[in-house]
């Protein structure tokens, strides 16, 4: 990185470089039952066929849109490149990140109000046409766009001008990103943001060519300038791709690209998946499954030696929470919602997700990952909650009970939902649990009109920094009517903000990311989420997959830029 500014946020850009950990910013932690990361698993040679068996539909390939993490990796390693990525490595390395579509992971002027960045040579889509600054600044354009919500929100919060500009389908370009040649793309901040080439590893900064833009039905074919392209998409039922002959390796130190075809093949029953798996016969021996093993599965899967090889469970930098719509009674009362905190059992919780091997308690909105390595614990609520201590805060409060609310959940997760229900239920809050399908529970629960109550949510860092995390989840500026992500507990606290604008314009990481934690301990008073869980990711290949590990930035997701088949 070539660096044009000032001593600290020289510092900031160095720890960009290097990664978080040599400033003290809490590298995740690369545990696999106390082992260490976990290497890739099995050979792999190029050629065959991959087959992810999924229980699901994608909420969205638009990489303006593409904001949940299993499909950030599939898009990212598969459909698209972005101008920075991650090494496709298990561990800790894997954190480290390297140019993608850039030639570096961006230049900073300004003090790092700008960042600059050049295109590589040879860089082409599926059609043989070459990727172009302009098409960069297109998708980032569009991710400001209200037709087209959901997708992450980092280059609208940092963006000069970006607070009025509405996309470009209502308001054209945006001044503050030039591309004064094909193959150069500078960013105007409003602000120093060291932090930036992590924003670039993110869809949003993909390329997408005018020409090519489908709207709302881009999500149904995407224009390919990664390794893959679409060549058949059947929502719901079967998503087939095949070799993009126009993406040049040469280029792209990240992905290996090892399969002729990939196979994603929906809707199908998780524990199905599991079974074919642990069965291992036909074309499951090259299969994986996309959404986590089902904990009812776990017995087999350890009690079987063979079976067991083919499981992994990295941890994921990820925190389950219950979000509480803040904006409506009762849970617009700040003491009513502390007493949920104590009123869950987040022990049964846990028992249903699977055990110890799902996760571990959370106590609060940080992973340790994020948090030195060590799990903070501000309410020191025993892991089965406080009955008593939940019915005299609920008394204090002075909402009477019974009171009745609604719980939100996707299909997968009824059972934990039903713990949560049984929890609230101690202390006289009676839930009636709606259950949405995957494909589209996000979307659901982020229309703010149609989110009223409860909803089971989760967070992963974006990157290895508290600032991915808690703004995301707590800041009230972020809030949109559809599309919400993050902070869906609709939570407007100035307090709050006052305190993240604070830290943000620090220039001492290591008081960063102190502060970021003491931040954590402070919203955990006011309970806008509760936290559930610090969650692990159950996977499971066939017996021919080689490559296979849990990346730490896709949660634990296998890294498809590495896997492949067998001969």
């Amino acid at each position: 990185m070539s660096v044009k500014t000032t001593a600290a946020p020289c510092l900031l850009a160095l720890a960009v470089l290097f990664g978080t950990a040599a400033c003290g910013g809490g590298t995740p932690a690369a545990e696999r039952s106390g082992n260490g990361p976990r290497p890739p698993a099995g050979e792999a040679a190029r050629g065959g066929t991959l087959t992810i068996l999924s229980n699901q539909d994608f909420s969205h390939l638009d990489p303006t849109r593409n904001w949940t993490m299993p499909e950030m990796d599939f898009g990212l390693r598969y459909l698209y490149r972005s101008l920075v990525t991650y090494k496709a490595e298990p561990g800790p390395a894997g954190l480290q990140i390297v140019p993608d579509l850039a030639t570096t992971v961006g230049e900073m002027s300004d003090g790092g109000r700008t960042w600059t960045f050049t295109l590589k040579e040879g860089l082409k889509y599926e059609d043989g046409s070459p990727i172009v600054a302009a098409d960069v600044k297109y998708n980032v354009e569009r991710s400001f766009a209200p037709e087209l919500p959901g997708g992450p929100n980092y280059a609208r919060l940092v963006l000069a001008g970006g607070e009025k500009y509405r996309g470009p389908y209502r308001d054209g370009s945006l001044k503050s990103i030039e591309t004064p040649d094909e193959k150069t793309i500078v960013f105007h901040l409003d602000r120093p943001v060291a932090e930036f080439p992590y924003y670039a590893t993110l869809p949003t900064f993909a390329p997408v060519p005018r020409a090519r833009d489908t709207k709302a039905q881009y999500d149904n074919r995407v224009f390919s300038s990664g390794p893959y392209k679409i060549d058949t998409y059947d929502r719901g039922r079967q998503l087939v791709l095949s070799r993009n002959e126009h993406w040049d390796p040469a280029t792209d130190p990240a992905r290996k690209a090892l399969p002729d075809r990939v196979v994603v093949k929906q809707g199908l029953r998780q524990s199905v998946i599991v079974d074919r798996l642990i069965a291992d016969r036909g074309e499951d021996r090259t299969a994986v499954t996309y959404a986590d093993v089902n904990g009812e599965s776990f017995a087999k899967i350890l009690t079987n030696p063979k079976v067991r090889a083919r499981f992994h469970n990295e941890i994921r930098g990820c925190t389950d929470t219950l979000a509480m719509n803040t904006a409506k009674a009762p849970f617009d009362d700040p003491k009513f919602r502390l007493a949920l905190q104590y009123a869950i059992d987040k022990e049964a919780y846990q028992t249903v997700k699977g055990g110890p091997a799902s996760g571990t308690v959370a106590t609060a909105y940080l992973p340790p990952s994020l948090s030195g390595g060590v799990p903070q614990d501000t309410l020191k609520i025993p892991p089965t909650g406080d009955v008593a201590k939940a019915k005299a805060l609920i008394a204090e409060s002075g909402v009477a009970t019974p009171v009745k609310v609604t719980l939100s959940a996707s299909t997968g997760d009824k059972g934990a939902a039903t713990a949560i229900q049984e929890s609230l239920k101690r202390v006289g809050v009676e839930t009636e649990i709606s259950t949405f399908d995957p494909s589209v529970y996000y979307d659901t629960i982020g229309d703010t009109a149609r989110f009223d109550g409860l909803a089971l949510y989760g967070w992963c860092q974006d990157y290895p920094s508290g600032s991915s995390f808690i703004p995301m989840l707590f800041d009230g500026r972020t809030i949109t009517d559809k599309g919400n992500s993050g902070n869906v507990s609709l939570f407007r606290d100035r307090e709050t903000m006052d305190r993240i604008d604070g830290i943000r314009a620090m220039t001492d990481l290591k008081a960063a990311d102190r502060a970021w934690v003491d931040l954590d301990a402070a919203i955990m008073r006011k309970t806008p989420m509760i936290p559930l869980l610090w969650l692990r990711k159950p996977l499971l290949t066939g017996s021919k997959v080689g490559g296979a590990f849990g990346h730490l930035i896709w949660s634990g997701q296998f890294d498809y830029a590495a896997l492949g088949v067998g001969k």
